[in-house]
């Protein structure tokens, strides 16, 4: 089970994610990130290249796994702005509080296995008028379909990565306190229905108490990540 974990299920990862369908959805989320971007599972990399230099100052990905983080420090290379590859989980993240402008998920809150607390900490990273932009795949809202999806998840989930069909994106990102600012849902790939239910859009952080974070979120700036693993500095 272990070497299908940490070796072949990654690189199955990176073969089904490369497919272009899923390149005018990557690029648009991509587009809307910037200043300094913490993405999510960055996995091999994909979305690297479609950040807009103009409007990013950095990138800092963070993912559990070593091997795809390999793969993306060959996309890390040549990028006109530093990138920082950190083996990390999402739950428990190497920053400060307050210390990004910009979270990117994309096709990785499905997997993460306590979601509530990966949502928690990006809620804490990120700075008052930073946005989490996210593209999930979940919870149809489509009865007959969400029925199906909450049958099967305990079978697909094992052989998958963690991966659950039946997770209530927009739910779960109110629930720990992250704002809907844009929000668009429905069946954004062509596929079986269990699979390419979406969400897309961008969350707010919570309120803060004035001053909360400012300290840390100064020391973030000379400090962009601290993990497992070690951290390539572009």
């Amino acid at each position: 089970m272990r070497l299908y974990r940490d070796h072949l299920l990654p690189r199955l990862i990176h073969g089904v994610m490369r497919d272009a369908r899923f390149l005018p959805l990557r690029r648009e989320l991509a587009a809307r990130a910037r200043g300094r971007v913490l993405e999510i599972g960055i996995g091999s990399g994909l979305n690297l290249p479609l950040y807009d230099p103009g409007r990013v100052e950095a990138v800092l990905g963070v993912d559990p796994s070593h091997l795809l983080l390999t793969l993306a420090r060959r996309r890390a290379e040549g990028r006109s702005f530093p990138v920082w590859l950190v083996q990390a989980d999402a739950e428990r993240l190497p920053l400060p509080d307050a210390s990004m402008d910009t979270v990117l998920s994309s096709w990785t809150l499905c997997s993460i296995p306590d979601l509530g607390t990966a949502l928690a900490e990006i809620a804490r990273v990120l700075r008052p008028g930073g946005r989490f932009l996210f593209l999930e795949h979940g919870l149809s809202a489509e009865p007959s379909v969400a029925r199906w999806q909450r049958l099967l998840t305990p079978f697909w989930r094992p052989l998958a990565g963690g991966c659950h069909l039946d997770r209530p994106i927009a739910e779960r990102l109110r629930r720990a306190g992250l704002r809907p600012a844009r929000l668009d849902t429905g069946y954004m790939l062509a596929g079986p229905r269990l699979f390419t239910y979406h969400y897309r859009g961008e969350a707010e952080p919570p309120e803060r108490q004035s001053g909360a974070g400012a300290d840390s979120a100064a020391g973030a700036e000379a400090a962009p990540g601290r993990g497992k693993g070690t951290a390539c500095d572009r």
